[in-house]
């Protein structure tokens, strides 16, 4: 064989016949998903905050890497991890959140500003400014900026969920003026959305109080004693039928311990009585995450319902 830089195309295929082996089939479509560490989208107050991106790739359509451009462009889904608002394990769902990517998505995972260095709205404002980022950085990671979702869980659902109320473009908090950190559509997973009601954390001791997840966020404020801190983090509350919103999708286990899926289900209900289009899915028996949410059935319709909301 010639010894050069063969192209795929004039390599030649071993074509040999062994005895017993299996011969497979494949496209070149088959997807992969190549991973870039911690990039570095925003450096706020001498805060920086980075992302994890996972670029799908192929035979056929490879990821970029320096001085090879992508072969062709995904959508984008900007993913906010769940933490209780406190600082995010980024790592944690990593092979989780793969799978999403292999059904053809660039995913960005969000570091926001945590409880201690931020309050809300700041996680908002940081999720917003990421998808500025990966908007004006389509190229290198092989994005279609004008495809663009977002999608969290928990506190993370929490934070997807205001992405859609929150109006910032022209306020000094975006980062990338000109560049719109709107979204086409939301995926909201057990987010801990709604903070009205008693028992909504119901494995919480200390729920609305100062020392409470949702009281740090807000800035050690007492939500049992504040009513407009409450209603303003509660995304019900937040949204009625003048509201731009985009479309959103909700799945919830029915036995979480740890946000009560009665969260997503008033929230679901505010959506459809101000006429904004939702969904609801409820997971039989499945607690607060858990590999439930990412089944081939799971993802499946995820994936299908950002597919049919583009902007």
């Amino acid at each position: 064989m010639e010894l050069k830089a063969w192209e795929y195309d004039e390599f030649p295929a071993f074509d040999e016949e062994v005895e017993g082996a299996t011969w497979l089939d494949t496209t070149g479509n088959e997807m992969g998903v190549t991973y870039v560490p911690n990039v570095e989208y925003e450096c706020v107050g001498g805060v920086s905050r980075v992302l994890q991106i996972l670029i799908p790739n192929s035979r056929n359509a490879k990821a970029p890497r320096p001085g090879r451009p992508a072969t062709r462009s995904y959508p984008c889904v900007v993913y906010v991890q769940g933490s209780a608002w406190m600082t995010q394990h980024v790592y944690a769902n990593l092979p989780c959140i793969a799978r999403l990517a292999a059904h053809g998505f660039v995913v960005a995972i969000v570091q926001y500003r945590e409880s201690g260095i931020g309050v809300f709205p700041d996680p908002v404002r940081d999720a917003r400014n990421a998808v500025r980022f990966m908007r004006v950085h389509a190229e290198a990671y092989a994005v279609d900026p004008t495809r663009v979702a977002v999608m969290g869980d928990s506190s993370g659902g929490h934070t997807a969920c205001y992405v859609g109320i929150l109006r910032d473009d022209d306020t000094p908090h975006n980062l990338f003026p000109g560049v719109s950190g709107d979204v086409s559509c939301i995926v909201n997973y057990y987010g801990s959305t709604d903070f009205t009601f008693e028992d909504a954390n119901p494995s919480t001791l200390n729920h609305n109080a100062p020392d409470s997840p949702e009281g740090m966020i807000m800035g050690g404020v007492d939500l049992n004693r504040d009513r407009t801190a409450r209603e303003q983090l509660t995304v019900a509350c937040n949204i009625d039928a003048d509201t731009d919103y985009p479309p959103i999708l909700i799945m919830h286990g029915t036995k979480d311990r740890t946000v009560n899926t009665r969260c997503s289900v008033n929230l679901y209900h505010r959506l459809r009585e101000t006429g904004h289009e939702s969904y609801l899915y409820l997971l039989n028996g499945a607690d607060h995450g858990g590999p439930e949410f990412w089944t081939p059935e799971v993802l499946g319709i995820v994936a299908g319902f950002i597919r049919r909301h583009w902007q």
